[in-house]
């Protein structure tokens, strides 16, 4: 059985191949996005394709997903096909925008459907309505590779189809996907021949850590943990700079910048835990909300989950910066936090992600509103 509308958007990317449409890869910024992009971009390239441009938006700037500044940057190739990957499925007047921009819209996304769908040309998403496909728990980066088996054909050779799955198997584990069914698969085969990689930008781990006497396990949370959140320049983010990366040497320079930028970053991280659980106050509130201009925007899904794991309630954590918050939620498996910030989306500017972890755009002047629509969410399904 075949995930829905995924043949058509493999059928609509040929003809843009064959018919030399200008191509756009649009992607979210952590490691699941950024594999998915990779798998596609060196599938099309592989098909003689060509890639008009990549963008990568800048967490701290721009939010996570299709929004204006990005379509400000990318309208002088339209028009193009845009394929946004791990990304689209809430970026309803962004994508109407895009069209009006001359853009034609595929939706490669995995996360929770909210309501209805974008008038995108195909939208990829296990969670729509009318999805026979059985398991709806696939990472993007899942997507893309059968997309990329669609595409190739079968045509796909044995070291481009491993070096895909070692791809799939970091994002999708970077992504805390329930290691079951297809993911158990994809992580399984991966992982298998992830020690004995040709691709430069993953050999450089094994050759720096295995020095220090690192199990395999700990290896592939050192990729994850360093890979998941990096800086971006020019709309790229590093961790695609270095795994797209093929001289050895210049990986190996792009990973010990890297490695000293996530030890610094888990430095901030322990100091900010330690100021946030200090203005927590055990109360019956069934959130845990905090926030504060100090906070990186990008280390907010960093800090709720580490919250939460420590206090066990719902957690939001945000960054202020003048009149917009964006910040990052993560809550227990019996509670649907897309549908906790559904419930007070009158209040939001933008919001989604899955289940247990999720992100919010809103005002500050909502703010105040937005916990009290929470708290009593919260008590309301306790």
């Amino acid at each position: 059985m075949e995930i829905k509308n995924l043949k058509k958007a493999a059928d609509r990317i040929k003809k843009a191949i064959k018919e030399k449409e200008k191509i756009v890869l649009f992607s979210d910024a952590d490691l699941d996005g950024t594999t998915s992009l990779i798998i596609l971009e060196e599938t099309i390239k592989n098909l003689g394709g060509g890639i008009s441009a990549l963008y990568f938006p800048d967490r701290g700037k721009e939010g996570s997903g299709l929004n204006e500044e990005a379509l400000k940057f990318l309208k002088k190739y339209s028009p193009a096909l845009i394929i946004l990957l791990d990304s689209g499925i809430g970026n309803f007047k962004e994508i109407e925008k895009a069209k009006e921009l001359g853009f034609k819209v595929i939706i490669i996304d995995h996360h929770e459907i909210l309501g209805k769908l974008p008038v995108a040309e195909i939208v990829v998403d296990p969670k729509q309505k009318g999805e026979k496909y059985p398991f709806k728990s696939l990472a993007a980066c899942g997507l893309s590779f059968k997309l990329a088996e669609l595409l190739l054909e079968g045509r796909i050779s044995k070291n481009i189809k491993e070096s895909f799955l070692e791809l799939v198997a970091l994002g999708t584990i970077a992504d805390k996907m329930p290691q079951i069914e297809d993911n158990k698969v994809f992580i399984e085969a991966g992982l298998d021949h992830l020690s004995f990689t040709f691709r430069p930008g993953l050999k450089v781990f094994f050759k720096f850590f295995e020095k220090e006497t690192y199990s395999f396990s700990e290896i592939v949370q050192k990729i994850i943990s360093t890979l998941q959140i990096t800086d971006n320049k020019n709309h790229l983010t590093e961790g695609y700079l270095l795994l797209s990366e093929s001289d050895e040497k210049k990986a190996e320079k792009l990973l010990e910048s890297l490695l000293k930028k996530s030890s610094q970053r888990q430095k901030a991280i322990k100091e900010l835990i330690s100021q946030i659980e200090e203005k927590i106050v055990l109360s019956d509130s069934p959130i845990i909300f905090k926030g504060g201009e100090d906070i990186p925007s990008n280390l907010t899904g960093a800090l709720a989950g580490r919250i939460y794991s420590k206090f066990k309630k719902p957690t939001f954590i945000f960054t202020i910066k003048k009149n917009l918050i964006r910040g990052s939620v993560r809550n227990p498996q019996e509670v649907n936090s897309v549908e906790a910030l559904s419930h007070c989306s009158s209040l939001l500017e933008t919001y989604g992600g899955h289940a247990q972890a999720s992100g919010f755009t809103v005002k500050k002047k909502n703010l105040e509103k937005f916990e009290t629509c929470l708290e009593e969410y919260f008590k309301s399904h306790e």
